[in-house]
């Protein structure tokens, strides 16, 4: 099932496709999970803006707004040819739901298989005014229940991003060359690190939406950890020093998932994560409800995949 187009509008659905080499690799030698999620956003994009631009009216790009969940399903190794889609699923008044599927090819074989999914919300901003938010002209949906279904997710990811902005008030203290030593192992403490970064022009979209000259401090902490996998949160603040002086600000916040694996790919056990404060105990709460809510999901996903 998927949704169409209005007519006159740019395609619902489109396919990226591209072959990975040895400089997307991680230091597991297969294809690094940035990069995935670069192809992942940049599909989401594309879609989004030409939808966005397919009446007459301000011409405008979509930026991308808040990334719903991906989930990496299966790792993607060098030399196999990387098939992104995406697919407009969901449109409100000002913002667009894009569902993204990354799919892997052995060019040698012609085998293919799921690596990734994603669902991500873009919002179209004016070219001239890039702080003005344009709307998004509707799509045209083959049965209703898909629109019932879209707007569901729509008011459960407006709940979600206002639990986010609550979020966005918790700090992290940058950390320069911790000494380990004298921290407990395991503890939230030893986990935090942190890394400023200047940003470049080769950091920037191709509508320069991350301008070059802004540092970036990003901070990250473990929250959480179950038998084999843990969480970690990450906090990217900005501090502008080109432009008029402006107080530093919260750019993105997310939640990272990570398991441990062997040389063979097999998940190993996860030293448990030592909870000290009030605070951190609570963290690791909501962490666990979390992981259980995305445990209950990624076995219904997993569903469709052993009957292809």
């Amino acid at each position: 099932m998927s949704a169409r187009g209005p007519a006159g509008a740019g395609p619902a659905a489109i396919q990226l496709s591209r072959i990975m080499r040895p400089d997307d690799a991680n230091i597991a030698g297969n294809v690094h999970g940035g990069t995935i999620l670069k192809m992942i956003e940049e599909a989401g994009a594309i879609i989004s803006t030409r939808h966005c631009n397919s009446q007459s009216g301000e011409h405008c790009v979509a930026a991308l707004a808040r990334v719903e969940r991906t989930d990496f399903l299966s790792p993607m190794c060098i030399g196999e040819v990387a098939h992104v889609s995406a697919e407009i699923t969901y449109t409100s008044k000002h913002s667009v739901e894009v569902q993204v599927n990354v799919l892997s090819e052995n060019i040698l074989t012609g085998a293919k298989r799921v690596t990734n999914r994603a669902t991500l919300w873009y919002v179209p901003l004016s070219l001239k005014n890039v702080d003005k938010v344009l709307e998004v002209p509707p799509i045209q949906y083959a049965w209703k229940e898909l629109e019932q279904e879209g707007k569901k997710r729509y008011e459960e990811q407006k709940l979600e991003r206002l639990v986010t902005k609550q979020r966005n008030g918790d700090l992290i203290f940058p950390v320069f060359n911790p000494d380990r030593q004298n921290k407990e192992p395991y503890t939230v403490g030893y986990s935090q690190s942190s890394l400023i970064h200047l940003v470049g022009p080769s950091d920037c979209t191709l509508h320069g939406f991350v301008h070059g000259g802004c540092v970036i401090t990003i901070s990250g902490r473990m929250t959480f950890t179950s038998n084999k996998s843990m969480e970690i949160e990450v906090f990217v603040d900005a501090d502008p020093f080109v432009d008029e002086p402006k107080e530093r600000y919260r750019a993105v916040s997310a939640f990272f998932t990570y398991v441990s694996l062997s040389k063979e790919g097999k998940p190993l056990p996860v030293p448990q994560l030592v909870v000290e404060t009030e605070d951190e105990k609570r963290r690791f709460e909501d962490g666990k409800g979390r992981y259980l809510q995305t445990k209950a999901k990624r076995q219904v996903q997993m569903q469709p995949l052993t009957q292809q």
